[in-house]
């Protein structure tokens, strides 16, 4: 109505709207409630979380950082406020099969669509896509040539530095070339492979490409490859692992949730009971009769005193000041 005040009077605003002006004059006047205050203060916050994600939040995700910050609220409220204001999440596009089956494989399934790892460096997966520029396509390994393929293992050997880590891929020709398997067998990696035109045998990767042609690509145009291979480069490195939260995680960051295994892990090991093992001398007596505990607080045997010097007797020795038997006789 205040929008048309200026074209229709009030009183005929209300009337028509079954309003009585009074009324209308009294809400316009009304102090907004606590409920419509709090909300407006959300809204804010889920703008600023929204926005921090590079716009690819929905209404899980900023519940997960709102309640990070220490913020109580529900996620139907969330999802509230953001269909109220217009703001919504990134989905991904429908699959498409580009590739056709077949049942031979140049390295075995290692991993048969199972990608839980108990620990961090047991399971690498890997695949190839492409980014499209003005300038041509850029293509990612993940990449296409077989050196690149190459060059992204070496850069992950070196980063991590595993000890018999999986290799998991698709039956690409740069994942079953000669080069790339004289590489994994120099360097103790087990290649795997899932069969050709299946994406669940690698869903893993599939998913992570996936969240970035979602979150990324299809949202942006590259004039250059140099200026892709930046965007792709700040998204993985600056959001991607470092902030981006995953369901699947517990809606943590890749680094916050390795962090947290890593910590986990350090506490469980420091309340093992240790063991000292240490050499133990020969005394000019003898050895003691009990082996020393090392949660006492001597370790060593009560030492043996004769007389009042308190010099250490000798093996059969007679102590001093001593009751011999031929004084007891009578």
């Amino acid at each position: 109505m205040s929008d048309h005040q200026a074209d229709y009077p009030i009183a005929s605003m209300c009337r028509l709207l079954g309003v009585s002006s009074s009324g209308y004059y009294a809400w316009m006047k009304r102090r907004p409630s606590r409920r419509a205050e709090t909300d407006a203060a959300l809204i804010g916050e889920i703008r600023a979380a929204h926005a921090a994600s590079r716009g690819t939040y929905g209404a899980p995700r900023i519940h997960a950082e709102l309640t990070a910050k220490g913020m109580r609220v529900g996620r139907k409220r969330v999802a509230r406020l953001m269909s109220q204001t217009g703001l919504a999440g990134v989905s991904r596009r429908k699959f498409v099969v580009t590739t056709v089956k077949s049942d031979s494989r140049q390295a075995p399934d290692l991993v048969e669509r199972d990608f839980t790892a108990s620990v961090p460096d047991r399971l690498w997966v890997a695949d190839i896509t492409y980014v499209s520029t003005w300038a041509g396509f850029l293509s990612m390994a993940t990449t296409l040539a077989t050196r690149l393929v190459l060059d992204a293992l070496n850069m992950a050997l070196m980063t991590r530095r595993p000890r018999g880590v999986i290799h998991h891929s698709d039956q690409g020709s740069q994942y079953t070339s000669i080069e790339f398997g004289q590489r994994c067998r120099e360097a103790g990696v087990r290649p795997s492979m899932g069969s050709v035109g299946d994406a669940y045998d690698n869903a893993l990767c599939e998913s992570f490409f996936a969240t970035l042609e979602c979150e990324l690509l299809d949202r942006c145009r590259f004039k250059t490859q140099t200026e892709a291979r930046s965007a792709v480069f700040a998204f993985i490195e600056g959001f991607y692992n470092p902030r981006r939260r995953h369901s699947s995680i517990g809606y943590l960051s890749p680094i916050d949730y390795e962090h947290r295994h890593h910590a986990a892990t350090v506490d469980r090991d420091a309340h093992q009971p240790a063991a000292v093992l240490a050499a133990v001398k020969d005394k000019p007596f003898g050895r003691p009769r009990e082996a020393a505990v090392l949660d006492r607080h001597c370790a060593r045997p009560p030492r043996q005193c004769a007389g009042r010097d308190g010099r250490m007797a000798p093996p059969g020795a007679e102590p001093k000041n001593a009751t011999k038997p031929e004084d007891n006789m009578t």
